[in-house]
């Protein structure tokens, strides 16, 4: 079936199109929900609740960009909520941000994907959603901090910390593989 056709069944509440939707995009925002997700149980209620915005809304969606696109934003949005009137982030001035940003460089062979988004997932909230937000979906400072309620050196901030937390446990993983293989 067509995305088009498909699109037109679930504005018409076909539970068999909406089934279809869930099967063909699940996987993939179910990565995205891990993303920005403490634990794979609120993963999974935060898919749920997605598919479930996306059905109700899919009557707005007027065919104007991409439909995965579109869905994604909802996805992300809804994973989001789960922080909002949360004070989990620390202001930080503007001209406190170093200038030098802290590059994650890792080997292909090093680490498998469900080992990386364990060590994004043990990330504090703050450091997980900024870099999830910006490394890994591409939005700007500017935007993360329209997003999340922050200013754009906090944005910073919070991203040069993830790196290096996660620069830091990397290496640790490394040395401690390195010293099992004496």
């Amino acid at each position: 079936m067509d995305i088009e056709n498909l699109i037109r069944r679930c504005k018409e509440h076909d539970k068999v199109a909406q089934e279809n939707l869930y099967r063909s995009f699940s996987p993939k925002f179910f990565v995205i929900c891990l993303k920005y997700s403490s634990s794979y149980e609120q993963a999974k209620d935060s898919l749920h609740d997605g598919f479930i915005k996306i059905y109700q809304n899919i009557s707005s969606y007027k065919g104007n960009g991409s439909f995965e696109g579109w869905m994604t934003r909802i996805m992300i949005n809804n994973a989001l909520k789960e922080y909002q009137g949360k004070s989990i982030f620390v202001k930080i001035e503007d001209n406190l941000i170093p200038n030098e940003e802290i590059s994650l460089e890792i080997e292909e062979e090093a680490l498998s994907f469900e080992y990386l988004m364990t060590l994004i997932q043990g990330l504090p909230d703050q450091y997980r959603l900024v870099f999830c937000l910006y490394a890994l979906d591409g939005y700007s400072h500017k935007e993360i901090s329209d997003i999340l309620k922050i200013s754009v050196g906090t944005s910073k901030s919070n991203l040069a910390r993830a790196r290096l937390k996660l620069k830091e446990t990397i290496i640790s993983y490394k040395l401690n593989k390195m010293a099992r293989e004496l």
